[in-house]
């Protein structure tokens, strides 16, 4: 059997309803979509994204990436991206697998691995073909879903081994930067989790830049070819989706979840809103709410 289709294989017999499953092996959830889904926003965490089958749109951005079958996404720093799945049926569902990165795992291979030659682009995410040996880690991983009393002790070095794929692959040069605190690309990510705590506070570039030690200049080229954003449109992606959320699990009113999130202005929420989700607050919450799931799969 081909690998891709035993490990979608795999995935089907695991997750038999649609939505996002953890599994007994530290780290790794698995989705499953059996219908196409709208647009959603979503914040990605380190992470390995691999699809088994059907096809995924994400958009980081100005920058959209597509998954298909046998083709795996590497997330260095958590990025607010909009995620759709595009082709997927009850019969031949959408299936996924994620592999959230162990910094402390990570940063012990990064070490222990000759760095990779040439000069990477720091963009925190990307969508590579797998190639044969990454294939076969990862159904590995897979494998001991049904083998309960084996992953224990196995799972770790099949985790281990598609690390060491991925810092050894094309993707290396990025996968060490999570690991580093050093350099512009290890300012950045400090950047990023920066405005990740405060993103509901009014900030200048300026108060960022010296938090992180970069000139504001610096600061706004290196954190968007990182993320494909300015720090301030980072902001308010976040922004958007944090009131989007509100609105959908607390139902609070537009103007509420504007003020809640940091908008001032309740207009000109309601007109960044719509240029990011395509249509007014209101009308945009009350069609999720008539959707048999509202998150989606992506």
């Amino acid at each position: 059997m081909d690998r891709i289709d035993e490990i979608a294989g795999l995935i089907a017999r695991h997750v038999p309803a649609d939505g996002f499953h953890t599994t007994p092996i530290a780290r790794l959830t698995l989705a499953r979509s059996s219908t196409v889904t709208i647009p959603m926003p979503n914040v990605y965490r380190p992470q390995l994204c691999f699809v088994a089958q059907g096809q995924k749109e994400v958009s980081l951005g100005d920058q959209l990436f597509t998954y298909s079958p046998g083709r795996y996404g590497v997330v260095t720093y958590d990025l607010p991206v909009i995620g759709h799945v595009v082709e997927a049926t009850p019969a031949n569902p959408y299936l996924c697998l994620f592999i959230e990165f162990d910094p402390v795992m990570l940063a012990d291979l990064a070490h222990r691995i000759p760095p990779p030659v040439g000069v990477f682009a720091p963009i925190g995410k990307t969508v590579t073909d797998a190639d044969p040996a990454l294939l076969d880690s990862v159904l590995r991983l897979m494998r001991l879903l049904d083998d309960p009393a084996a992953f224990p002790v196995l799972a770790p070095l099949a985790e281990q081994e598609i690390l060491y794929r991925l810092l050894a692959g094309p993707d290396g040069g990025r996968m060490r930067s999570v690991t580093s605190n050093q350099g512009r690309v290890a300012q950045v990510g400090r950047a990023i989790a920066w405005i990740g705590k405060n993103f509901r506070q009014r900030f200048s570039i300026e108060t960022l830049a010296a938090e992180v030690g970069m000139s504001p200049s610096s600061l706004h080229e290196h954190f968007r070819a990182v993320t494909a954003m300015t720090p301030l449109q980072f902001q308010k992606q976040l922004r958007l989706q944090d009131a989007r959320s509100l609105m959908l699990v607390e139902d609070i009113d537009v103007a509420s979840a504007a003020l809640r999130v940091g908008y001032e202005s309740p207009s000109q929420f309601s007109r960044e809103y719509r240029r990011l989700f395509g249509e007014p607050p209101a009308r945009d919450v009350a069609r999720l709410r008539t959707l048999p799931i509202m998150a989606g799969v992506a």
